[in-house]
């Protein structure tokens, strides 16, 4: 029924907040290697060369959400769509996307009879940094964004729908087409902005997004009993070392290497840097909360995501340099040299 592409069945698959940061690397990916991809976002695509496979949606509004995606008849299902911004302090409410859209989601799968396996996007903000949780149900969100995320994977968990599905929580992952906080983090070691405080070097469970999307597609095609009504989350393998990626991005730039000062010093930045988000400054290069994010180690379980995905496509210094290179291609006024 299907046309081959490398050895590989094209497959019908909707990705829901294809316009964004891991949204646009899915669509490509899926994409280049031959599938059908139909990308459902309220937003238009970042990536011009994506626009045939975009489709205005808002998946708040359930009947035209289950109209189009109903039309598509998908196979595979992965749903990135959310607002995943820090900003909101006041209400819940703010982050409708996250709960009502989850919840709308799993009713317009219900009603699409081919899908196999669906890939909800949570984040690894349904626990503070630094804490460990105990089970999959063990939360500990440090925010509004985060409680928001947790009520989306308990409509997931509670669902009934009969495709397969499977939990994911995007660490920190950086790469192409993305944002806060990570591009501010490469424009700061491209500035020579960026210091690491003295003596520390954490560890990190981040993600090179080109790897992120690699392992979406894997966990979508995986025997089903090895990956349904899993949480998983998704970084690359092994961790990182703070300071020696810093070091590798800024000789990328052609800069000497990173500087390190004492955590006392970077501490009072961050005060200031806190009452200057405050005042509305949203792109403020050090607060208190990033710099605790900074200090501590994050380090994630990757024993699943390892025997399912196998090893990566992409290592530490290749994502680096395709990321460099992006930045290179897609100037802004605030990352022109």
């Amino acid at each position: 029924m299907y046309m081959k592409r490398s050895g590989q069945r094209m497959a019908r698959i909707i990705v829901t907040g294809g316009s964004g940061f891991i949204g646009t690397n899915a669509v490509e990916h899926f994409f280049n290697r031959g599938d059908k991809v139909l990308n459902l976002d309220i937003k238009p695509p970042q990536n011009g060369a994506h626009y045939p496979y975009w489709v205005k949606c808002d998946i708040l509004n359930l009947e035209m959400y289950q109209e189009v995606a109903v039309s598509f008849d998908p196979e595979f299902w992965v749903h990135l769509a959310a607002r995943t911004d820090l900003h909101e302090t006041q209400s819940i409410d703010g982050y409708i996307t996250n709960t009502v859209g989850v919840s709308n989601t799993i009713k317009v799968i219900s009603q699409c009879p081919h899908v196999a396996h669906a890939i909800f996007a949570s984040s690894r903000m349904v626990c503070r940094i630094g804490y460990q949780p105990t089970s999959d149900e063990d939360y500990c969100p440090p925010n509004l964004y985060g409680e928001s995320k947790v009520l989306g994977e308990r409509m997931v968990r509670n669902c009934q729908i009969m495709a397969g599905w499977t939990i994911v929580r995007p660490t920190s992952i950086w790469g192409p087409w993305f944002d806060v906080p990570y591009r501010l983090f490469f424009d700061s070691v491209r500035r020579g902005n960026y210091v690491q405080p003295k003596g520390l070097n954490p560890e990190k469970s981040f993600g090179y997004v080109g790897n992120t999307v690699f392992q979406i597609a894997r966990l979508l095609t995986t025997p089903r009993q090895l990956v349904d009504k899993k949480v998983i989350y998704l970084c690359d393998y092994p961790p990182l070392h703070l300071l020696q990626w810093a070091n590798l991005v800024s000789k990328q730039f052609g800069r000497n290497g990173i500087v390190e000062v004492p955590l006392v010093l970077l501490k009072a930045a961050a005060s200031v840097g806190d009452v200057a988000y405050r005042l509305g400054w949203l792109r403020v290069p050090l607060t208190s909360f990033r710099l605790s994010n900074l200090v501590c180690p994050m380090l994630h379980e990757t024993a699943t995501l390892e025997s399912v995905c196998g090893p990566l496509p992409y290592s530490l210094e290749e994502g680096v340099r395709l990321t460099i290179s992006w930045m290179r291609s897609h100037k802004t006024h605030e990352n022109a040299k």
